[in-house]
């Protein structure tokens, strides 16, 4: 099993490139089961990524990947064993998974999908996802691990309100009443930046989608086209980054980027003290050992991300006075905090509040990753770690972050895979 090591103390500089969103991708190539024809560019090179095409695979799709292009093909001309079914095999690894119930039972009018694995960072069921799919005439029920889903006469329009704000049953409800007949309106959505990537793909394919706050309102269609769209950068992995580069960098550049998706982190690290030049498609950071303790909480976007929870925690430990994180999205979510402490670091959970006290030095030690966020903390502790760091399960890592050793070597970062 292959892990990182990393030796801590170095300064870094220099210019990191983000690649393309995961988390755009993800749902976008499930909404290519919509299409005889697709192609997506900007595509990263993750693991979670290349789960969704085997999965893509499976149903009975063809899918063309070019590395170098870092684009995909997804076609259904030559669809002649469609499956039907999303195994446990392959949706188990990773929670996106169940997003191509929406898509399959627009176009097959059945489905079945195995319940949905991905990070153990809660229970995240998916009780919203399956409500939304019954309001649009969809008979479900669950059977030994398996989602049984089917709408003999076609799904039909409705009005969904949400209990509470979830990314994966905004998007799953957006891909069923893309095809539904008459209009379909939804409330209490979750208006991530993936999210209006998603919408802007469907208009493009012949979608009748607009938005106002968080309602999303949605004209079912049967005409589909094929198209070559771009999907946009990671903005967890900007974050992340950015983050990194905060803790010890000298002056980091990210270019091409989009300063306005992580507007809110921004801000956030202003208020410790980092350093940020931001332009129209650049940042600049500089490091800074002066750094401010700060209160934050987890909250849907347009509020600071759970995603991200974890990497801003690193960077509290260094920073003069207690700190304090309430994580309002998932409800097991510091499961990187032991590994943390392993290293030096002084926190304390509360119920669903972390308190950070810092400055504390760090030191090397051999730490296991538990989900992907919480991996990447990791790297980012390691790297103002005194000696060496081990890091073991980094296949989390690999889920998330393309070429994550490489884009850090390039800034003079000593790390490497064994």
């Amino acid at each position: 099993m292959q892990k990182l090591i990393i030796k801590g103390k170095k300064v870094l500089s220099g210019e990191i490139k983000i690649s393309g969103s995961k988390n755009a991708s993800l749902p976008i190539l499930a909404a290519s089961i919509l299409t005889k024809k697709t192609t997506l560019r900007n595509i990263p090179e993750v693991n979670d990524i290349f789960t969704m095409i085997n999965l893509l695979k499976s149903i009975g799709f063809k899918c063309n990947f070019k590395k170098k292009e870092k684009s995909i093909t997804i076609s259904s001309n030559k669809l002649h064993t469609q499956n039907n079914v999303a195994p446990y095999r392959l949706v188990k690894t990773m929670r996106a998974g169940v997003l191509v119930l929406g898509p399959m039972l627009n176009k097959f009018r059945k489905a079945k999908v195995s319940l949905p694995g991905g990070c153990a960072i809660g229970s995240r069921p998916v009780d919203l996802h399956l409500m939304a799919l019954k309001k649009l005439g969809a008979k479900i029920k669950i059977k030994n691990g398996y989602i049984h889903a089917k709408s003999d006469d076609g799904l039909k329009g409705a009005k969904i309100s949400f209990s509470k704000i979830s990314v994966g049953a905004t998007e799953n409800a957006i891909l069923a009443a893309f095809g539904a007949k008459g209009k379909t309106v939804l409330s209490n959505c979750a208006v991530e930046p993936e999210i209006k990537d998603l919408i802007r793909y469907l208009n493009k394919i012949g979608g009748k989608i607009t938005t106002k706050d968080r309602k999303i309102f949605i004209n079912g269609v049967k005409k589909v086209k094929s198209i070559s769209y771009r999907v946009m950068q990671d903005r967890i992995e900007l974050g992340t980054y950015v983050v990194a580069a905060s803790l010890v960098g000298k002056k980091i550049a990210f270019k091409n980027v989009e300063p306005n998706l992580i507007k809110t982190e921004l801000k956030v690290l202003r208020k410790m003290g980092v350093k940020i030049k931001v332009s129209k498609n650049k940042i600049l950071i500089f490091g800074n050992k002066q750094l401010k303790k700060i209160y934050l909480k987890t909250a849907p976007y347009p509020g600071f991300p759970t995603d991200l929870q974890a990497q801003i925690m690193v960077l509290m430990t260094q920073a003069n006075g207690v700190s304090k994180i309430s994580e309002n999205i998932f409800e097991n979510r510091f499961m990187h905090v032991s590994e943390l402490k392993r290293m030096g670091a002084d926190i304390t959970i509360k119920n669903n509040q972390a308190f950070i006290r810092g400055p504390t030095h760090l030191s090397g030690a051999e730490v296991m990753a538990t989900d992907l966020r919480a991996s990447v903390s990791l790297v980012l502790a390691a790297l103002i770690a005194d000696n060496r760091t081990i890091i073991n399960r980094i296949y989390h890592l690999d889920r998330g972050y393309e070429n994550l050793e490489k884009k850090l070597k390039f800034c003079k970062a000593n790390i490497k895979r064994v």
